[in-house]
């Protein structure tokens, strides 16, 4: 793992954790994802490659979450 980054607020989160990963893009890495709680579950969406590639998946299949 490159990078962990964690959001919680009154906005949409997945959002917040593109723009965070992008801050760490420089690293290097093969895949990334994200998680996030819905309905008191914890769903998570992944790609590999860049993180255009997790944009992409999120356009499909949106994560609606605060947490």
């Amino acid at each position: 793992m490159c990078g962990i980054i964690g959001v919680t607020g009154t906005a949409q989160a997945a959002p917040l954790m593109i723009d965070s990963l992008k801050r760490l893009e420089y690293r290097g890495y093969d895949s990334a994802g994200v998680a996030a709680l819905v309905d008191g579950r914890i769903e998570r969406r992944r790609a590999k490659g860049k993180i255009r590639e997790l944009e992409a998946v999120l356009a499909d299949q949106p994560l609606t979450s605060v947490v």
